[in-house]
């Protein structure tokens, strides 16, 4: 039995973004989805450099044994050509693409991933999801630190912890199985599975019997739910060639930013309206949806079970998030070093001045000032002079604080004070002393300076 696909590939700029930023491919032996970051043109970049890059494995005759290693070559690739690009173009050093890739070849698929778009199986009455998120929330989920309905309100819920990036070593997850005849597959970016519920998606992909109106369906449900992100979506179904072929697909179709780009097959690369996108203003990058709850994360056997098991040392923050971070640095940066001198230089400050009880004076470290309600100087050395000693040129001095730059300085203006009170209160002492009294030690005389003795004397003598 040999078997066949029939697929459609859709993807819209959502309701919020200026451009689109998600590539898709679907063909007849590779489905694929990148959802790019790094802020538009960076995004669109990533993402259609990965597509261009690995929609080359889409030929007439791959083979099962080797499906494997020609994925992982082509996304050593197409990480390569990141590299590149990021050399000869600086400013596009933050851009990054998840990639979600399945291969088929005789009745068996591969997968590869990388990030945190999704793949998922609708086979019978079972649906499940086949890769397994790459974020930050859900490595802390599947070691039971968090739990599902945490998720979504998680401050670090948009990072991821692989992506191709061009400067860190690849390392998808890559598992190969069989395929049935009747199998479902839907491949799709995280505008579509963090906005539309797990339930909602498997009942469109049941209801809805061409791919085409499948995937259109999802996409309007998405955008009916504000449509946040940009939306991709890759519907494939699994028939027999030997029965009726009528609906499958032979053109391969390219959708998102690869079929306005192009990147690296030479086709329109430099085009008038190529380049008036570019000539608009970078929009935020494509928003990190929250993750849905996953019924069954596991399918099929893995290719390399040691691969991707390993501790993650880089963290890739998504899209918008690093600027934020780099913001937030320097921010605590400044603030952090403005503390700094500016707490050395209150430190080195002292003054004396009025103490708490305003009676006497003191020796303060700081400055004489409040922020906020905190005040900025500290008592360290009171004193027993009081403020009502000083002279007025002191006192006055005092109320309005004397500045020194060292605590030996100050304390020696106490000493001063002191002996400036005891200068003044000298010369009050000697100010207040009273004069001795002194006695004439003079004889009475009459005023015409004779003796009242002689007087009479003469008189008797006369009268003889």
């Amino acid at each position: 039995m040999t078997i066949a696909l029939r697929y459609a590939a859709y993807s819209d700029v959502g309701c919020l973004r200026e451009g689109n930023e998600d590539s898709g491919y679907a063909g007849q032996h590779l489905l694929a989805v990148a959802d790019g970051m790094g802020g538009y043109a960076g995004g669109e970049v990533a993402s259609s450099i990965a597509i261009s890059t690995i929609r080359r494995l889409d030929t007439d005759d791959p083979r099962s044994d080797e499906m494997v290693e020609v994925l992982q070559n082509a996304v050593v690739q197409a990480n390569a050509s990141l590299s590149q690009r990021i050399m000869e173009e600086p400013q596009l050093e933050n851009m990054g693409t998840t990639l979600t890739a399945m291969l088929w070849a005789e009745g068996r698929v591969a997968l590869l991933h990388i990030g945190d778009s999704r793949a998922y199986l609708l086979r019978g009455q079972v649906f499940k999801q086949i890769t397994h998120d790459h974020t930050l929330v859900q490595t802390l989920v599947d070691e039971g630190k968090i739990t599902e309905e945490e998720v979504a309100t998680h401050p670090q819920r948009s990072l991821i912890l692989r992506a191709l990036d061009g400067k860190s070593p690849v390392d998808p997850d890559v598992s190969i199985n069989e395929a049935e005849v009747g199998d479902r597959y839907l491949l799709c970016s995280d505008g579509l599975s963090g906005v539309v519920s797990q339930k909602t998606i498997r009942e469109t992909l049941e209801a809805e019997d061409d791919p085409h109106a499948a995937a259109r369906k999802l996409i309007d449900l998405a955008i009916r739910g504000g449509g946040p992100d940009n939306i991709t979506a890759v519907v494939a179904d699994v028939v027999e060639t030997d029965a009726d072929l009528t609906g499958v697909d032979h053109a391969s179709q390219v959708v998102g930013a690869a079929d306005q780009r192009r990147e690296g097959v030479g086709e329109g690369s430099d085009t008038p309206a190529r380049r008036a996108r570019e000539l608009r203003n970078n929009s935020g990058d494509t928003a990190e949806m929250d993750p849905v709850e996953e019924e069954d994360p596991d399918y099929g056997e893995p290719y390399d079970n040691q691969r991707g098991r390993g501790e993650e040392s880089d963290y890739r923050r998504r899209r918008w998030w690093p600027m934020v971070l780099v913001f937030l640095v320097v921010v605590a940066l400044v603030a952090g070093v403005g503390y700094y001198f500016g707490n050395r230089y209150v430190q080195d400050q002292y003054f004396v001045g009025l103490s708490a009880d305003g009676n006497t004076v003191s020796v303060y470290q700081g400055i004489d000032t409040n922020i906020a309600g905190f005040d900025l100087s500290e008592e360290i050395e009171p004193s027993d002079i009081r403020v009502d000693a000083l002279s007025a040129s002191d006192r006055e001095a005092v109320n309005g604080t004397v500045p020194f730059e060292s605590e030996q300085e100050a304390v020696d203006h106490l000493d001063t004070l002191r002996r400036s009170i005891a200068e003044t209160e000298n010369e009050d002492t000697s100010t207040a002393s009273p004069g001795a009294d002194t006695d004439t030690g003079g004889t009475d005389t009459d005023t015409d300076g004779t003796d009242s003795g002689g007087t009479d004397e003469g008189a008797a003598e006369g009268s003889g």
